[in-house]
């Protein structure tokens, strides 16, 4: 394993890892810490001989790598044979635009884009720490979910607000997910041959994102400011009136807490259906559920409404990539957002679409004018190229 990054991406009250291989793809060792600041943290590790699972000692993040430190251990995974740590960070604010070598100028950059991302930064500040302590001689590389987008096109990243203030506040389009939208427009470009396509990404998770590319760079996306804009998601809204919010404030009594609290945990799937995950409100849908059935319908119709919005921005498509876990898994919300786009080229071919399958694939008819792909992300594998790429082949040891 001597050519492997540890990758990690630490959340509130989780941390999740892989060791990968970036030559080949191979991630023979990973595993996920749960449960942060519960008093209940588990470790769940899974290498060559299986599935192990640990009670934590401790509750915060130092105490999540410590327990990964001894798992990667006892995998046969030491400092020694790891070339560098990459972290996935969610925000990089309007001076972290690509791949950096941590420093404490980066963390403090980090930290200053924190405020706008409040819930996903600081604990990426923490993981960054506890790495850095805990693997002193190996390179840290911070990757951002911002970076694809920082070229955006000025009509696309611009929000229509006073200039002065919105300069001074740093407020622009900056997006997110775009780890994963580069990776898997650039695996559907690889797929199609296409090295100039382009591309309409839906990532389609409990987060979800939509991003128009055009031959490899993003044109157009669908998150702003922060993840809250957009499509609908599993406990957030996405789009909406400014003024609901100026509503609330005025007359129900709610203050910038209670504000954040409803966008970020009450809204989406979770508001209008009280449950976010795709199963159970698939399941709801079934079984009659009228708000269930409205939430779908929400989704679907969301989803077909920036399908359509971006096709005209990018001027035409030959492409359109689901990934992500609902992107990836549920055939049945495929064909559903896509239902009616034949006017746009767009058609699901049911077999393809059901087929049990993994890997990259088209699940459109071969005379479909546009191809209609799924492509499974690989978030980790991205980081570990690009940490590789940053450092250069000089830390690298042959393996």
């Amino acid at each position: 394993m001597t050519e492997c990054v540890l990758v990690l991406n630490a959340g509130s009250s989780s941390l999740k890892y892989r060791v990968v291989d970036p030559a080949s793809g191979a991630a023979p060792v990973r595993g996920l810490v749960e449960r942060l600041g519960s008093g209940d943290a588990q470790l769940t590790h899974t290498d060559a001989d299986g599935e192990h699972e640990t009670a934590l000692d401790g509750d915060d993040h130092a105490a999540a790598l410590a327990a990964v430190h001894d798992a990667l251990a006892a995998s046969g995974v030491e400092e020694g044979s790891l070339v560098a740590v990459g972290h996935r960070v969610v925000h990089g604010g309007a001076r972290l635009t690509r791949p950096h070598l941590v420093d404490d100028e980066v963390l403090a950059d980090i930290e200053h884009a924190a405020r706008l991302a409040p819930l996903h930064n600081p604990p990426a500040l923490e993981g960054i720490r506890s790495a850095r302590a805990t693997y002193p001689s190996l390179p840290q590389v911070a990757c951002f979910d911002t970076a694809f987008f920082a070229d955006l096109p000025a009509a696309a990243a611009t929000y229509a607000l006073d200039r002065e203030l919105a300069g001074r506040e740093e407020i622009r389009r900056y997006g997110a997910h775009g780890i994963s939208h580069e990776y898997v427009a650039g695996e559907a470009a690889r797929l199609l041959g296409r090295p100039d396509a382009r591309l309409i990404t839906l990532h389609l998770g409990n987060g979800a994102s939509a991003a128009a590319v055009r031959a490899g760079r993003p044109v157009e996306t669908s998150m702003g400011l922060t993840p809250l804009e957009g499509l609908v998601m599993g406990t957030r809204g996405g789009d909406l009136d400014p003024g609901i919010l100026l509503h609330l404030l005025r007359h129900a009594r709610l203050d910038a807490d209670g504000l954040d609290d409803l966008l970020e945990h009450r809204s989406g799937l979770q508001g209008l259906a009280g449950c976010h995950d795709f199963r159970d409100l698939l399941a709801a849908v079934d079984a009659g559920s009228v708000a269930a059935r409205t939430a779908y319908d929400v989704y679907c119709h969301r989803l077909r409404k920036y399908v359509g919005a971006y096709t005209a921005v990018l001027g035409g498509l030959d492409g359109l990539v689901f990934t992500a876990g609902v992107g990836e898994h549920v055939a049945r919300l495929r064909a559903d957002a896509l239902a009616g786009l034949q006017v746009l080229g767009l058609e699901v071919d049911p077999a393809r679409n059901t087929a049990p399958a993994d890997g990259p694939r088209p699940i459109s008819p071969d005379d479909s004018p546009v191809t209609v792909l799924v492509v499974p992300t690989d978030e980790e594998l991205a980081i570990a190229r690009a940490t590789v790429a940053l450092i250069g082949p000089e830390h690298v040891t042959p393996g």
